[in-house]
């Protein structure tokens, strides 16, 4: 059954001043589906995904045309930014969390959307540590400096953070590339747990993650989508030459 697009990209252009560093990019992402962007290096993929909640606008001399729909609306039309990255949450390559306490870090979201009420923001601490598969290792730790986590704890925290806003899509650009196996393993467990829930888009230069975790795949190179299908399809029989050679290993 085809699920309905989350994100549709009709015609997606992007320079930062005179590199143009996405050309013409048409894809659908399906909504409760697992995306996965591919591809060597300064290829685009980090900058598409960062595209699908503005966080570009925040670049000096970035330009864009064509357009980005989110459940069929433009997110560049009389959208509000704030309220497009409440729906659209991101987790990026380096786990960040904010030098506060574990509790503070999940609660910050909801706080600035106005929940003032302290069973409310426990609620949704618990809830979002549990969706983040990290609540039974922090629950006697609420109070306590985030930043005394390990890496991989830290990355399930800045999970929980974004949930916490409940958003319909999680980003997610190399979530596990500065983490041990032990600790990529139970991110890759909780991401495929969350696409019940939730549109995932993940940028990932492991090939084994993106066929272990992924539904839909996209090969970028060079600023343009290559190639874009099914995961199984694409790493068992690609298209494009380019693809092929990329996943075989023969450059990137």
């Amino acid at each position: 059954m085809e699920k309905v697009s989350k994100f549709s990209l009709k015609d997606v252009n992007l320079w930062y001043s005179d590199f143009q560093a996405l050309k013409n990019i048409n894809m659908e992402i399906p909504a409760n589906f697992i995306t996965a962007f591919i591809g060597p290096s300064g290829c685009g993929k980090s900058t598409l995904i960062k595209s699908l909640n503005r966080m570009n606008d925040l670049i000096e001399g970035c330009r864009i045309t064509g357009d980005i729909l989110l459940d069929n609306e433009s997110i560049h039309g009389n959208i509000d930014v704030n309220m497009l990255r409440k729906r659209v949450g991101m987790v990026f390559q380096k786990p960040n969390p904010f030098p506060m306490s574990v509790f503070d870090n999940v609660a910050y979201g909801p706080r600035t959307h106005g929940i003032k009420s302290k069973f409310r923001l426990n609620e949704i601490v618990e809830k979002s540590l549990c969706d983040a598969a990290i609540w039974d290792e922090v629950k006697d730790r609420l109070k306590k400096s985030a930043l005394s986590l390990s890496g991989g704890q830290q990355q399930r925290l800045c999970i929980a953070r974004a949930l916490s806003v409940q958003p319909d899509v999680l980003l997610m650009d190399e979530p596990t590339s500065a983490l041990d196996p032990i600790s990529t393993a139970k991110i890759e467990e909780l991401v495929i747990k969350l696409k019940d829930s939730y549109t995932i888009v993940i940028v990932t230069h492991n090939m084994q993650q993106a066929t272990r975790i992924s539904d839909r795949t996209g090969f970028f190179l060079l600023g343009e989508l290559v190639e874009y299908g099914k995961t199984e399809r694409i790493f068992s029989v690609p298209k494009d030459k380019r693809c092929e050679d990329y996943i075989t290993g023969r450059f990137g």
